[in-house]
């Protein structure tokens, strides 16, 4: 081993092989699914980390764990009845409907929930809004990443 200038500046200019992960044409790419998947993991660990350490009553924590849950599922339920409409897919009105009833149902039952919480200090209000809006939004772009990846499959 030399320490020669010359050969140090050789073993700089080395490739590294590079590894190409094939992705299918309309497929997200990993960086945008992991994203989306954390985010969903952020939020809905966030949110019932705050309920467990929350000095509220059991039955008050049922009602907030029930209208993630719902507003979670609700949320799903009205990407995939938009998506399918938009792309064809025939989805039924009362369906449609429902799902944007409950969604709505499920932000306006958080929404007056921690309004009239009157054990609850604003700036924990806040973080229950903000974990439950952004474990919502991203149940839609895990979702919607699902589909998209399966979709890409597909035509192959």
């Amino acid at each position: 081993m030399s320490n020669d200038p010359e050969v140090l500046v050789n073993k700089e200019k080395e490739e590294v092989p590079k590894i190409k992960i094939e992705r299918k044409e309309g497929e997200p790419t990993s960086a945008f699914k992991g994203a989306s998947w954390a985010a969903l993991m952020a939020g809905v660990t966030a949110y019932l980390i705050g309920l467990f350490n929350a000095s509220m009553q059991l039955n008050e924590k049922g009602y907030y764990f029930a209208v993630l849950i719902f507003g979670l599922y609700s949320a799903v339920s009205l990407q995939k009845a938009v998506r399918d409409k938009d792309e064809g897919i025939p989805v039924t009105s009362i369906y449609y409907g429902i799902s944007w009833v409950a969604l709505i149902v499920s932000v306006s039952l958080m929404a007056i929930g921690l309004y009239n919480a009157g054990s609850i200090v604003l700036s924990e209000k806040g973080f229950y809004a903000m974990s439950f809006v952004l474990s919502l939004f991203a149940a839609i772009t895990v979702q919607k990443n699902i589909r998209d990846t399966q979709r890409a499959r597909e035509r192959d």
